[in-house]
């Protein structure tokens, strides 16, 4: 079995930054893509950032130039920087990770975890 954690989310003002982390334990072998997305309800869920096992990424224009996906193989963690927040990303963000384990590859979800961006 694998397991995700996520944390780093809460409250910042505009123009602030927060760090998420989602760090991936268990029966790991490997993990191949790694990704980042959001929920704010009533939108569906949506791609954020992601990032292949050879560092390749890619962003959803909302973000480009504001957030930076980066991973630690060694730590099977990835990370999401986002700097000069904006109301409209506020949001549940998830992880994705694409994992190999010893008998099978699949996606794990992380819980969630809340960004709100609010003066």
């Amino acid at each position: 079995q694998v397991q995700l954690v996520e944390s780093g989310g809460g409250l910042v003002q505009p123009g602030g930054s927060l760090r998420l982390s989602c760090a991936a334990s268990g029966s790991i072998f490997s993990i191949n893509a790694m990704g980042w997305f959001r929920q704010a309800p009533p939108k569906q869920r949506e791609l954020v950032a992601s990032i292949t096992s050879d560092g390749n990424t890619v962003y959803a224009d909302s973000v480009k130039g504001r957030f930076t996906i980066s991973r630690d193989n060694a730590k099977n963690t990835v990370y999401l920087q986002m700097n000069s927040l904006k109301p409209e990303d506020t949001a549940v963000y998830y992880c994705d990770l694409d994992v190999t384990t010893r008998g099978s590859r699949g996606h794990y979800w992380g819980q969630g975890t809340q960004v709100t961006v609010s003066s």
